[in-house]
Order: structure tokens, then sequence, then C-alpha cells
């Protein structure tokens, strides 16, 4: 969430970061107007306090001095029922301005590119070289189903579209990523956690998915304001909100494996088949909370972690950073790195590592103890480590042979076993 003082100070800076993220800056304006209001009402019930104080003391002389005070008194009344009434606008424009500031985006750091789409991203780095075959690559998903391993009819069956159950060698080969995946991160010296996976919608306002983006998440028919998490990165943030925590304990370094509930309301149309876009699929979160001046190298270390995996699976990628049009509403500065897809001949995403600045610590309230024993909001990163499904669907099309079987990356073989492909 974004400092009103930062916003009044200098509006004209942030009114056109905003404007780069295609955001309809007229709400600033409003926030400004709100914020007026809210300072004259704050003036106007100190004042009254004051003179309450006042007419209190000078009602109890004319008391000590058995003389009537009655008419001080329902001055005193007065100003109480006015104040009261100030005090319910008070709430009001407060409330309507927090729901503003909570519908803001983060503003992008200086070094990212300004851009309107995707297509104005700039590409940083390339790794690997995609494979060449002798035969005609095929998507996923009939791979999976070729090999009885992917059953999306089952998924179907059992909850609805955009659902899948795996079987046998593949559910074997998602279990053995994950178990990969979080063996690296924790070389890294991120600590393995195991969060819940159902968030308070406190909690999901902290990391910037509310209110936002409510239409994205699975909200549970219970008493609580409970949601399915769409990523274990809202969990891990949250372990510190509202704490105080000792700069001598940064950075912290978190790793979690979740499955991750998302209802992708306006992707109707988009990646129907296969393992792409589905309400629910796993992944490997990394989470850190650090101090200012710690955030730019802890963000290079995600990336750089996050690369590794890719490159250890011997999966062709590229990394690229997203332009202000194209940034999640909570990073100030992100990096995604896209994996080979052969069947669709292009990079699709399989990672996005962000530095979210002191955005969600503000939300969270997450403050640190800095050297000279000030307090001051902490910076978030968070990023994918990696998105379990999407690393299949990369294993599946990269390392698929000819007669419809799949090798396995060598570094994945003492996880299953010593099992090197898979075959119906």
């Amino acid at each position: 969430m974004l400092d009103v003082k930062k916003i009044e100070s200098d509006f004209e800076s942030i009114k056109t970061s905003l404007g780069n993220r295609n955001f309809d800056t007229s709400l600033l304006t409003e926030i400004l107007e709100l914020n007026k209001q809210r300072k004259m009402l704050t003036t106007a019930s100190e004042t009254k306090k004051a003179e309450i104080n006042k007419l209190s003391r000078e009602i109890g002389e004319l008391k000590k001095n058995k003389q009537d005070a009655a008419s001080l008194m329902n001055q005193v009344a007065s100003l109480k029922n006015e104040m009261e009434k100030e005090a319910k606008e008070l709430d009001d424009v407060q409330l309507k301005q927090t729901n503003l500031l909570l519908n803001i985006p983060n503003l992008p750091d200086s070094s990212v590119p300004v851009g309107k789409t995707e297509e104005e991203n700039v590409e940083e780095k390339r790794w690997g070289i995609p494979r060449s075959f002798d035969f005609t690559p095929v998507d996923h998903a009939d791979i999976g189903e070729k090999l009885g391993m992917l059953d999306f009819e089952a998924g179907a069956r059992i909850t609805g579209a955009r659902f899948v159950v795996y079987k046998a060698g593949i559910a074997k080969l998602e279990r053995a990523l994950i178990n990969f995946m979080l063996d690296h991160q924790g070389s890294k010296g991120f600590m393995e956690m195991i969060t819940p996976f159902i968030a308070h919608e406190r909690s999901l306002i902290g990391t910037g998915n509310l209110p936002k983006f409510e239409d994205q998440l699975f909200k549970l028919n219970s008493e609580q304001p409970w949601y399915l998490i769409p990523t274990s990165e809202v969990t891990l943030t949250n372990i510190k909100r509202e704490q105080i925590i000792e700069e001598s304990e940064f950075p912290i370094l978190y790793a979690a494996y979740s499955p991750c509930f998302r209802s992708e309301a306006g992707s109707s149309g988009k990646d129907v088949k296969g393992l792409i876009r589905l309400h629910q699929f796993n992944k490997v979160e990394m989470v850190s909370i650090c101090s200012p001046s710690q955030s730019q190298e802890i963000h290079q270390k995600m990336i750089s972690s996050s690369c590794e995996i890719l490159e250890k699976l011997n999966l062709p990628y590229r990394a690229l950073r997203l332009c202000t049009g194209d940034m999640g509403f909570a990073s100030q500065n992100t990096i995604d790195l896209e994996v080979w897809v052969p069947s669709q001949n292009k990079y699709r995403e399989i990672a996005s590592i962000s530095n979210c600045g002191e955005f969600q610590s503000r939300r969270a309230n997450i403050r640190f103890r800095n050297k000279e024993g000030k307090l001051e909001f902490a910076h978030t990163l968070n990023g994918s480590g990696l998105a379990v499904g999407r690393t299949v669907v990369a294993i599946l099309e990269n390392y698929q042979q000819k007669d419809g079987s799949v090798q396995i990356p060598e570094v994945l073989w003492p996880y299953l076993g010593g099992m090197k492909e898979i075959r119906k």
C-alpha cells in the first residue's frame, strides 16, 4: 500500500509512475481530497476536545464555588454531540481512503522498462538450445493421456473442468520435482516450511490479493472469512504480519510447497487443454523478508536459485524483465522465467520472481527495528521455485521420445528410485 504522505509530497511523479502501469490515476486526486477531509475533521475534533477540556475546568470551578454551571454543561453536551457526528464522518472518510489505497498498485522501480503490454518486456538472458526433433513433438496432454497417466476426464467427473488426476509415473514425477525443488532451495539457505492452505482475508489483503483480485480466489462457505490460498506467498509472508523484527534476524528466507487454487476468471478459452492453466496446481514458493538495503541482492539470489533448477533439469529457458504495464499488482520489479515448450514452439512462463519493496509490509504491518532503534517497514520478496505442473509440462515435452515414452532428467533419478524413463 502506498503512503498517502508520499502521494501528497510527490504527486506528479507518482501519477506518472502509475500511468506507466496503465492505472487510472484519477483515484489519486480522490484520495488527496479525502485526506483533506480527514485532516479537517481531525483538526475540528481536536479543537472541540480542547474546548471541552477548558469548559470542564470552568464547570469544576463554578461547582466548587456553588455557582450555576448549567449553561456551560449544555455547551459541553452540544460539543460532544458534534464530535460524535464528526467521528462517524471521520470513520467513513478513513474507510473510503483506505479502500482506495488498497486498490492502487505498487510503484515500479526505476530499473523497470516503461511499456504498456507484455510485448515490451525485455529479454535479459537465454539459456540452453531447444531440442531438434526427428519427429513432430506432441503436446504434453496427449503424451500424458497416451501413457494413461494424465486423466482429465476423471478430473472433470470428480470436480469439473480444469482439474486433472495424475497417475503412476507422472504422479511420481510431480512428487519427485517437489522434493528436488525443496532440497535445492534448502541448499540455498531457504528454511523449509509447511503452512496452512487456507488464509484469512486479512492475510490476503496483506499480500495484495484482496480486494483487487477477489474474483480470482475461492472463498469458503464458512462463518470465517476464509479463502483457499492462490500461492503460499500469502501464508509465508503473513507469518510476520503485525510483528516487529530485529534487524539482526534478516534476511528471513522461506520455501514451501503448497497446492494453489485459482478461479482463472477471465481466462475463458486460454490453455483449456492440459496442465498450463488449472484451478488447482502445485508450486514451490520462495519468500524473503529483509531490510531495504538487502532486497536487491536477495532478489538476484532468488532469481539465480530458480534459474539453477531449470539448468539442472536441462530445460531451455529465458529470463524477462517485465515492463511497467505487465508487472503484478504488488511488485515493484519482476523477472519472469519462461521455459521452452516444443509443441507450442515458444517459451511459456514457469516462474515469476518479484521484489515488492515495502508495499506488502505496509499492508501487513511488518516492521523491523534498525540499528538506530527506529522502526521501519521491511521489504518483502517472493518467487516461484518453481511451478511444479508447468515443470512437468516442460519435461514431458522436451524429453519425449518417438515411441511415446519420456526420459527423466538425470538429476531426478535419485528421487525416483533410479527410474530413468516413463513408459506405459
